[in-house]
């Protein structure tokens, strides 16, 4: 496990970059981002549902409430990102494919 500084800075760093793809990509996309008190919630415009991203410094991870589940991703040193385990996923891949899935769009990119 790394420790919490360490954590702190990817886990800090990874959340901004993906603000600022969902940010780009939400323009055409029908949902908004928003951060609050270091949470990032993506919500739809049709007030469906909403994804909540969420640091656990506790137990160096990242939580994202979506689609009814709740998807828990580690850091990985090897790919210098944080990944869901099961899938393999990186964050913004699984971001993307969870915003795909939502909204029933496949055109959907995160960069």
């Amino acid at each position: 496990m790394i420790d919490e500084a360490t954590f702190r800075r990817v886990c800090d760093a990874a959340l901004e970059s993906l603000k600022q793809s969902l940010i780009e990509a939400e323009e055409d996309g029908g949902f908004e981002t928003e951060e609050k008190n270091g949470v990032l919630n993506v919500l739809f415009e049709d007030g469906s549902n909403k994804f909540v991203f969420t640091p656990q410094t506790p137990v160096r991870q990242i939580w994202i409430s979506a689609l009814t589940t709740s998807f828990k991703l580690e850091w990985s040193e090897e790919a210098n990102d944080f990944v869901l385990a099961k899938t393999g996923e990186a964050l913004k891949r699984l971001t993307e494919r969870l915003l795909q899935e939502q909204l029933g769009d496949e055109t959907i990119r995160l960069a």
